[in-house]
């Protein structure tokens, strides 16, 4: 058995498709004929030709595949690269070695920066290998296309070009030996509904061929199981199915206790997946996609024009937006970089960017509010990072400004959370964010792997600060919602209920595992579980005692 971490739920079982086939690094004394110029055209064909390749499969692929490999495809059309490789051109070098020397000089930027941005070193090794390939006229690294029964595919890291096209009729399982729970394969493999772990030493090592059974949940990577463990695993995954498939309409505990169950967005695309799992709205929209990866701000009837879509497909629903979520690990092209930050979590993020420059926060709470005009979906906007009451009290005033009711904050801060009582005030609703408040309360930055162990949302201390947070809002007679990562999980979401949460918000595939939980237990019962989680000194010890008041959850085992 290898072991990671479980970053998609569900088993699956097929022979492993190991992707080798790397591209071997050029000749480091490889020179071109002297014709600088036709060089440098040659290795600007071939980036545009990768570049082009990489947004016409995510075309095809649409969703997330799409954003995700449009990104990609603006980092290989990078100006600074471009440079770079040229001048190493003009200096004699061939171009399949000026590209792999140019990549490689950003490659180990993106890895010394840590956390998020090394998670991306993978997609520029996948660009720089694509680059060499057409230059050299080796075959393209890839995955097959199609098999004669669903396999698992395991490799050092997959890039987004591999997965994005595949499908759960292909693929039973992905297994990588990097990457984290925001690698890309990470987020593919959830929007794919497709069990992937990730971080698995030794995986690359498995005979091609071997049966492999994977647990998205557990992490675990069985070789060559028994076949009745196959068959139990088969069966748990029957009996998983039947469970989801029982569990329809509106979120609610087993006595009737209404639980709204919301998704996360980043844009009109990713309605198609909310709708189809049953989201009752919008908890979380991230609007911040709207804004990265490109040269200038999005327009006003842009904007308008992507909220107005979201809003319009959820008539009398819930749909609460969040304002540009930018720094940190999403800095803006159109914006100055801030000055040096030592520790950008702790830096110009959030509600602080939105700030400092107000001709954009303008712009957006205006297209808001045009777009707002005349849909029955109740629209509700909360800024990120929120810290202080001043911070909440002078959102909330420039939401009533642009003519936006229903201004709310995210707890995502500790101090927000233990002052709850005075934010609330200022403020029409919370929305937390566990995985920032995680990050910040146990001091483990969130994309660092070395403190993945402390990045848990089970650990009593959040736990408390959950609970302080929707205490405060209950108190006041308003909400207080979960759009973090925590809400995914369906027995903590269960806790959350029993701590005082109103309506819980995730990715589109978790809906159902989450709906069925609450159905199958009581407040109550909720209620009991947040209380034995709360009294436990760990964030296992927590899991375990809220498991033990949650009976009947084995078929939604995480």
């Amino acid at each position: 058995m290898l072991a990671g971490t479980g970053v998609s739920p569900g088993a699956g079982y097929g022979p492993a498709h190991v992707l080798a086939g790397e591209i071997p690094e050029p000749d480091k004394e490889a020179r071109h004929d002297g014709d600088a110029a036709a060089e440098r055209a040659r290795a600007e064909r071939a980036v545009e030709e990768v570049a082009a390749d990489l947004e016409a499969r995510g075309a095809r692929a649409g969703g997330e595949a799409e954003e995700v490999l449009g990104a990609q495809a603006l980092m290989a059309r990078d100006p600074s690269l471009a440079v770079e490789v040229g001048e190493l051109i003009e200096r004699g070098v061939a171009a399949p070695r000026a590209v792999f020397d140019a990549f490689g000089k950003y490659r180990d930027l993106l890895a010394a920066a840590g956390g998020y941005l090394a998670e991306r070193v993978a997609d520029l090794d996948d660009i720089r290998d694509r680059v060499i390939a057409v230059l050299t006229g080796l075959p393209m690294p890839g995955v097959p296309a199609s098999a004669a029964e669903p396999f698992v595919l395991v490799a050092k890291d997959l890039a987004p070009a591999d997965t994005a096209l595949l499908s759960k009729d292909v693929v039973a399982a992905f297994v990588t030996e990097q990457g984290g729970p925001t690698s890309h394969t990470a987020i593919l493999a959830r929007s794919m509904g497709v069990p992937a772990v990730v971080g698995c030493a030794g995986a690359t090592a498995i005979a091609p061929g071997t049966p492999v059974l994977v647990d998205g949940a557990s992490g675990q990577v069985l070789l060559a199981p028994d076949p009745a463990r196959v068959a139990e695993a088969r069966a748990a995954e029957e009996a998983r199915r039947a469970v989801l498939s029982a569990a329809t309409g509106p979120g609610a505990t087993a006595d009737g206790h209404p639980v709204p169950l919301l998704a996360n967005i980043g844009g009109p695309r990713d309605l198609e997946s909310a709708l189809a799992n049953g989201a009752e709205g919008v908890g979380l929209y991230r609007t911040e996609f709207l804004f990265l990866d490109r040269e200038t701000a999005p327009s006003g009837s842009e904007q308008e024009e992507a909220y107005r879509a979201v809003f319009e497909a959820f008539p009398e629903g819930r749909v609460v937006v969040r304002t540009l979520d930018s720094g940190a690990d999403k800095p803006l092209a159109f914006l100055p970089p801030p000055e040096e930050e030592p520790n950008p979590a702790l830096g110009e993020r959030g509600l602080r960017m939105f700030r400092r420059y107000p001709e954009i926060m303008t712009a957006q709470l205006g297209a808001l509010a045009r777009a707002a005009t005349g849909v029955s979906a109740k629209v509700q906007v909360m800024a990120p990072m929120v810290a202080t009451v001043e911070e909440a009290e002078w959102f909330a005033d420039a939401c009533r400004t642009a003519g936006l009711d229903g201004a709310g904050i995210m707890i995502e801060v500790p101090s927000a959370a233990l002052r709850a009582v005075d934010l609330i005030r200022a403020v029409d609703f919370f929305s937390i964010g566990t995985n920032d408040l995680t990050q910040y309360a146990l001091a483990a930055d969130r994309q660092v792997s070395a403190v993945a162990g402390l990045q848990d949302p089970w650990h009593p201390a959040v736990l408390d600060l959950i609970a302080m947070a929707a205490s405060a809002a209950s108190a006041a007679g308003k909400g207080c919602g979960v759009c973090g990562e925590a809400a995914a999980d369906p027995v903590l979401a269960c806790v959350l209920v029993g701590m005082g949460v109103t309506s819980l918000s995730m990715g589109a595939p978790a809906l159902p595992w989450v709906r069925a939980a609450l159905s199958r237990h009581t407040l109550a019962q909720c209620r009991d579980a947040a209380a034995a989680a709360r009294s436990a000194t760990s964030a296992q010890a927590a899991k375990a005692a809220a498991r033990a008041e949650l009976p009947g959850l084995e078929a939604l085992a995480f």
